[in-house]
């Protein structure tokens, strides 16, 4: 194999990576998962790239002299959201390493 032959071989393996990453991107952005705090009284959804899709705050915090808590119920359930989605994507991108032969723990740029 020639020189030529192997770039074009090494641009066609790029290409196909960057492919894949942009497809796991978007189903990322499908995936849900849920973060919740105070045994449930707060829930926030999101997407496994982390964008945000709801808020739900049971109605028995809704009371002013619960604000401190709620807030901090609502702070906590978001970092539960935000973890999950952490690890959601570190699954899915490890999949795709090891779909295109890249050794376990190999870190691609934007992986």
């Amino acid at each position: 194999m020639n020189m030529e032959e192997m770039l074009a071989q090494a641009q066609k393996a790029a290409e196909t990576i960057q492919k894949q990453m942009g497809d796991a991107q978007a189903k990322l952005d499908e995936i849900e998962v849920e973060g919740t705090a105070g045994g449930g009284l707060v829930k926030v959804r999101a997407t496994a790239r982390g964008r945000i899709l709801g808020v739900a705050i049971d109605e028995s915090m809704m009371k002013p002299e619960e604000k401190q808590m709620v807030e901090d119920l609502v702070t906590a359930a978001f970092n539960d959201a935000r973890d999950r989605a952490d690890r959601v994507s570190a699954e899915e991108m490890a999949k795709i390493q090891q779909g295109v032969g890249l050794p376990p723990g190999f870190k691609l740029p934007g992986m």
